[in-house]
């Protein structure tokens, strides 16, 4: 696991050796143990080592491919290296390395760009052909692994991290309006937006490439959700099988590895596949909360007593005042899942004992884990068999004469009866918005709302659930998912709060075979009769206990509701109301201290948009202070 940075300099110069060095500098955290730089009259190119594979001294990148046209940076792991290798071999390629950097060299030398479709792995690279002066950049198929990019008179500037940019002086610190509108919808900037006008993140299953000419950019993967009959033993035994191997390919290392145990299905279910296949007790971290609701520790304690793991805890306590700012600052961008927490404190936990861990990501948009896919599933089941005059002509003028009701029956009602009233993909926007177009309307100031026109943030999950291939309402929306939430929200958290601990993550159940798998299987194996991954846990059923299979999702989440009452009161007043910057030229204060008060008189829940208030003024302390 690494970071890298680099720019072309094809139509002028941009930089020097040290240029280069600075922005790997900003990228330390992600690759303390070794560094190096390329640089000629048409590129720049900068690596941040953190060793997995290979530790000698031969896996220091840039690398350079044995015929000498090519160099490469890259970041991240490629788990069918071996094999790749081995066929290359076979066919009278000498290696001068065992690293997996040296195959895709091998292999981009032989395939060009179709060397995408050969590479198992999570992965952002560089390669310059120094022959035809051209930059081939790659994401791999989920979005595992950023990467940051900006055009300068023709040119290009990338990176694993926006700081990265932000160092070299080569990004104008002007905020994008409609990614701040979606970062208060979403809690995070999707992709390929950035919260800096005129920077972009490439799409997952994306690839760039710039010469002369100019540049282009193509998406070389998608998720299909075109079902495939098959029964539900058939598809157990394979599941089982993508799981085995996923997990077997992901535990090749040659520094300590662990897990994240969390207690949950998917976590347990990792572990417990793990423990079958290591001679060794598998090493487990886990982190709790004081509050009781809130602690999953127990849970994660049984699975680690059944298979006899290292096991390790801690508990989030006072920690979280004196850590927040700092945790924001591994953010280039605006990013406020609470669960970001408890993941910093788990990475930290895990590095002390491991450099790689297995995760469970994945599981819940792939196999329909979220309780959200339950409601939304029934609420769609009654848009489909109520008359749509009866959902557009009266239903609304119900919906707004309960909404504002002091009983929470009929204030559900109402919320029930506003979701039949749109469409589909709009009612899954509704479902997945962290503020609603009222609360909008209330912080935000007049010439916010000027400058942004008509766009609204629904048209990220509108154009995600239109471009699914699935026939049914749950194939598009966990589509939708896996395209938005996942990659902008689920990776992101994990990377940014795994790499500021200089730790790598694996996560198997996002082996794209196992995801194109789970996306070719009838709805009805993933959301049965209301069980949320039903056929993830017939799969996990003979490794873990009842309790684990059987209880109700919580989640990785922290008691935010309180921290804003109790421990982070004190540091988000000051942070939202004792500022000349920041918030105040985008929003109205005055509303948001009424909210505020509100939620400190318990009067209301503004949990979810007091955090992301709170957070993106902390990362403008942060980042943009100096403007």
């Amino acid at each position: 696991m690494c970071g890298i940075a680099g720019f072309t300099q094809i139509h002028k110069p941009i930089g020097d050796e040290q240029l280069l060095l600075r922005m790997g500098e900003a990228i330390r955290h992600r690759g303390p143990d070794a560094h190096d730089s390329y640089l000629d009259s048409g590129v720049g190119l900068h690596h941040r080592r953190l060793s997995i594979i290979d530790l000698s001294k031969a896996g220091t990148q840039p690398m350079h491919s044995t015929c000498g046209r090519y160099v490469i940076v890259f970041n991240g792991e490629i788990y069918n290296f071996i094999e790749l290798r081995q066929s290359l071999e076979n066919e009278g390629h000498v290696f001068q390395t065992h690293t997996d950097t040296e195959v895709i060299l091998a292999l981009y030398a032989k395939k060009g760009r179709e060397c995408l479709g050969d590479l198992n792995g999570m992965f952002a690279f560089a390669i310059w052909d120094k022959q035809t002066q051209s930059l081939f950049l790659a994401r791999d198929r989920i979005g595992k692994k950023p990467l940051y990019y900006t055009f300068i008179n023709g040119d290009i500037a990338f990176a694993s991290e926006l700081k990265a940019l932000l160092a070299a002086d080569l990004v104008k610190r002007t905020v994008r309006l409609d990614a701040l509108y979606d970062f208060f919808a979403y809690q995070y900037v999707p992709d390929p937006k950035c919260i800096f006008e005129g920077v972009y993140k490439l799409e997952p299953g994306y690839w760039l490439e710039l010469n002369a000419k100019g540049h282009q950019k193509q998406q070389y993967w998608d998720v299909s959700f075109t079902q495939t009959a098959i029964g539900e033993d058939n598809a157990r035994g394979k599941l089982k099988c993508h799981i085995d191997n996923a997990t077997k390919r992901r535990m090749i290392a040659d520094v300590p590895l662990g897990a994240f145990l969390s207690g949950g299905v998917d976590s347990s279910g990792i572990v417990a596949t793990m423990a079958r296949q290591s001679s060794k007790p598998v090493t487990t971290c886990s982190i709790g909360f004081d509050e009781e609701r809130f602690n999953e520790t127990e849970f994660a304690l049984s699975v680690a007593r059944q298979y006899e793991t290292d096991h390790h805890e801690h508990t989030v306590r006072d920690t979280v005042a004196e850590n927040l700012e700092e945790i924001v600052g591994y953010f280039d961008e605006p990013f406020a899942d609470p669960s970001l927490v408890p993941t910093y404190f788990v990475s930290k936990l895990a590095r002390q004992h491991v450099t790689v861990a297995l995760a469970g990501d994945g599981g819940d948009e792939i196999f329909a884990g979220y309780e959200k896919y339950t409601i939304d599933a029934i609420e769609n089941k009654w848009r489909e068999r109520t008359p749509r005059w009866l959902r557009v002509r009266l239903f609304p003028y119900i919906s707004k004469a309960l909404q504002h009701s002091s009983v929470n029956f009929l204030r559900r009602t109402s919320t029930f009866l506003d979701a039949l009233t749109k469409d589909s993909a709009l009612a899954f926007y509704q479902t997945n918005a962290q503020i609603t177009d009222d609360q909008w309307r209330r912080i935000s100031s007049d010439s916010t709302r000027e400058q942004l026109g008509i766009y609204h943030p629904s048209k990220l999950t509108i154009d995600a659930y239109t471009n699914c291939d699935g026939a049914d309402h749950l194939s598009r929306i966990l589509y939708t998912d896996i395209k938005t939430y996942l990659s902008g929200d689920i990776l992101v958290k994990v990377d940014r709060m795994s790499m500021a601990h200089s730790l790598e993550v694996r996560a198997p159940l996002l082996d794209y075979t196992l995801v194109e798998f789970a996306g070719s299987l009838p709805s009805d194996l993933k959301l049965c009769n209301g069980e949320k991954k039903y056929l993830l846990k017939s799969a996990f059923r003979s490794g873990l206990p009842d309790d684990i299979l059987t209880r109700k999702k919580m989640g990785f989440s922290p008691p935010v509701a309180e921290w804003l009452r109790d421990d982070l009161k004190g540091l988000a007043e000051k942070a939202l109301f004792e500022t000349n910057a920041g918030l105040l030229r985008f929003m109205e204060i005055e509303s948001i201290k009424k909210i505020w008060d509100e939620h400190q008189s318990a009067k209301k829940d503004h949990a979810s948009l007091l955090w992301s208030l709170l957070m993106f003024q902390l990362w403008w302390n942060k980042y943009m202070q100096q403007t």
